[in-house]
């Protein structure tokens, strides 16, 4: 048999092996290696940079607020005698909510009704007299002290006749009050004090009751500085420009946004704290399922198409703080390019910049292409099919 050398131990075919493993990487992944053989190199899936017409959507967070919101109070002191509607129930305007004694207001108003009356007959009274005067002071048969006596006490019947009318007038208002009711259509919370209270008007009058109006609805939410500036040009007209920014709405259990609204209004000022302007949009809520202070999430389009390039999201690489991609030349070798991205419409990326149209990009197999190397490419759609596993399902 063979001897081996005796210096030729275990240690020294480790250093071979390893020696031999790197040299064999070496020349796999350098260029002009294994992988840039003749063939053409590694098979790479690639597939050309797309060019579209397409509506562009930026996505917020945002809370739904109610377009009217009413605190219920009494406007004159007395017990509640009934109440005459349910808790979270839905209330139209003019509906009756509360009822007061009415007992001491009814006995004003009819205190107030015997007063004017009594003041109507002294004006009636003081009225002949005073005819009759102006034909008898004619005829030189009355002096014009009397004349004027008459006529000083039909001004003072006059004025007393005016002030029982007027407090006639507020005894019926103030029994009008002892009846609350909606000042507006929308759902009513549960009643904050109950039937027999004792409550009182004036500047700390207690709550009773809170109304708030379902339908419409808006949604408040900030968007950034730069997306207001896309926007800048139609706040400077009339309110139908504005009304043309197309919004969707989600809520917080729902996948996708199917509530379509308008834009109501942008603020007057920039908040130079956090970089964003409020905006406030309008939704329909015909069904009331929309609730105010529920949390909303919010996709404010563009008013209309744009043209843009389009890149699937497994063609970007991240290195550090940048995003880029794998651009494949005619001569099939591949390059480095720095990107900068926008959003995200129908499943495929925006590109602001660093691609032109037709250029083809490395889609799979990053891992297998790196700059300066050639690959053998394999041209692919740069969407992806949807499958039985996706479908109707939204591509983000």
């Amino acid at each position: 048999m063979f001897a081996m050398p005796r210096w030729f131990n275990k240690e020294v075919v480790a250093i071979f092996v390893v020696v031999g493993f790197s040299y064999g990487a070496y020349r796999f992944f350098a260029p002009g290696g294994a992988h840039d053989m003749p063939h053409g190199g590694a098979p790479v899936s690639v597939a050309e940079v797309l060019e579209r017409d397409v509506q562009q959507w930026n996505e917020f967070s945002g809370r739904l607020v109610a377009v009217n919101q009413v605190e219920i109070r009494p406007r004159v002191s007395g017990t509640i005698e009934e109440i005459h509607f349910k808790s979270g129930a839905l209330v139209k305007k003019g509906d009756l909510l509360f009822t007061l004694d009415q007992r001491p207001y009814l006995a004003e108003v009819n205190r107030a009704q015997g007063t004017l009356a009594s003041a109507e007959a002294q004006v009636k009274l003081t009225a002949s007299e005073l005819a009759r005067a102006e034909h008898l002071i004619k005829d030189k048969v009355i002096s014009q002290s009397e004349f004027d006596s008459r006529k000083n006490a039909f001004n003072v019947n006059e004025a007393i006749f005016k002030s029982a009318k007027a407090a006639l007038e507020s005894a019926r208002i103030n029994l009008d009050y002892t009846q609350i009711r909606s000042p507006i259509t929308g759902r009513i919370s549960r009643a904050e004090i109950t039937k027999g209270n004792l409550i009182e008007a004036g500047i700390n009058t207690p709550v009773l009751a809170t109304v708030i109006s379902n339908a419409p609805i808006y949604a408040d939410f900030e968007v950034d500085e730069n997306t207001f500036l896309r926007y800048a040009h139609l706040t400077k007209s009339d309110t139908k420009e504005v009304n043309q920014i197309p919004v969707m709405m989600g809520l917080a259990t729902e996948s996708d946004t199917p509530h379509k609204g308008y834009i109501e209004s942008f603020d007057n000022r920039l908040n130079s704290a956090s970089g964003t302007i409020r905006v406030r949009a309008v939704f329909a809520n015909t069904d009331g399922t929309l609730v105010p202070g529920l949390f909303a999430r919010m996709k404010l389009g563009d008013a209309g198409n744009q043209h843009v390039l389009l890149i699937t999201d497994r063609a970007i690489g991240t290195d550090q703080n940048k995003k880029f991609v794998l651009v494949v030349g005619d001569d099939n070798k591949v390059a480095y390019r720095e990107i900068k991205l926008g959003n995200v419409v129908n499943g495929l990326r925006v590109v602001r910049e660093g691609l032109i149209p037709g250029e083809k990009i490395v889609v799979n197999g990053l891992q297998r292409a790196r700059p300066g190397s050639e690959i053998t490419p394999e041209l692919v759609s740069m969407e992806i099919k949807p499958t039985v596993a996706n479908v109707g399902k939204e591509q983000v």
